[in-house]
């Protein structure tokens, strides 16, 4: 009978026992918690001297606008919905593009191990066409497929698809041979070679490219929207900018910023499920200008 009591109570005290971070993850949570607080805090310091600013008369409202102002556009925009529709818009159409054009580069960079007559062949029209800024074919691609989302997913997935090309085209040519060479002096053949060793060796590479591609997705999208649209954030802010209703414009600023920040997040978090034990995922190299 004692057992029993003691068996259940310490079932009872482990249930009640609250969880418990090791000393690496409580410095993790405290350094994160801190940095949120600086950057709220940074952020409320300039929005308040902002308001300031234009409530002083110091610089004109009409030219620099007012947090206020636009907290009030931003409630009516996301009341009537069109905010909701021009957010929907413009991520929809950066994911696809992301997505596509991120497989189909990464396949393609891939492929190039394979044959590297052909990688010889093809590698000045693949450093052309990476050195033309995406935004340059943009009116072409309206032409070709209207103002409509098939164009800006189009221009998103020329715009990732050459950065995923290079970056697995570059992760085949810095595997270490003497890997491959002991595959073949097993009798490995050629597509085995490249199952086992080419892209699991690969994929950091690959992986870590998705967060240069997120961004260049967003900014494709919104650079198509800009030229020819009927809806996104990018037409908002061009059509509220011809209005000269300059708090709509920086609702549609922040709230690309904010969209960015969520579609870098979840690419990040992707990244390390995908590779949890590559430590330098947060150190990414930075792309070129789209």
């Amino acid at each position: 009978m004692s057992n029993t009591t003691n068996s259940a109570g310490k079932q009872q005290s482990s249930v009640l026992t609250p969880f418990r971070l090791n000393p690496m993850q409580a410095a993790r949570m405290k350094t994160t918690i801190n940095n949120f607080g600086w950057r709220m805090l940074i952020i409320g310091v300039v929005l308040t001297i902002w308001e300031v600013i234009v409530q002083m008369k110091w610089v004109n409202s009409f030219l620099l606008g007012s947090p206020l102002e636009i907290f009030d556009s931003a409630i009516f925009l996301a009341k009537s919905g069109d905010l909701w529709i021009d957010i929907f818009a413009t991520v929809r159409a950066t994911v696809i593009g992301f997505l596509v054009g991120s497989f189909l580069g990464s396949l393609c960079g891939l492929a190039l191990w394979f044959s590297k007559r052909v990688a010889q062949i093809i590698d000045p029209f693949i450093v052309a066409l990476n050195g033309v800024p995406k935004l340059a074919l943009a009116p072409l691609i309206i032409i070709w497929f209207g103002s409509g989302v098939t164009s800006k997913i189009i221009l998103a997935t020329v715009a990732t698809f050459i950065v995923a090309l290079l970056s697995a085209y570059q992760a085949t040519l810095g595997i270490d041979s003497s890997q491959i060479n002991l595959m073949k002096s097993f009798g490995a053949k050629k597509h085995q070679i490249f199952m086992k060793i080419i892209v699991p060796a690969s994929l950091p590479w690959i992986i870590s490219a998705f967060r240069i591609n997120i961004g260049l997705a967003l900014v494709s999208v919104v650079g198509g929207e800009f030229i020819s649209s009927d809806k996104g954030l990018g037409h908002m802010i061009f059509v509220q900018g011809n209005l000269f209703n300059l708090p709509a414009v920086w609702v549609g600023i922040f709230t690309l910023m904010l969209v960015a920040i969520f579609l870098y997040t979840c690419v990040g978090f992707l990244e390390r499920k995908l590779l949890p034990w590559n430590e330098s995922t947060d150190s990414t190299p930075r792309a070129n200008g789209v």
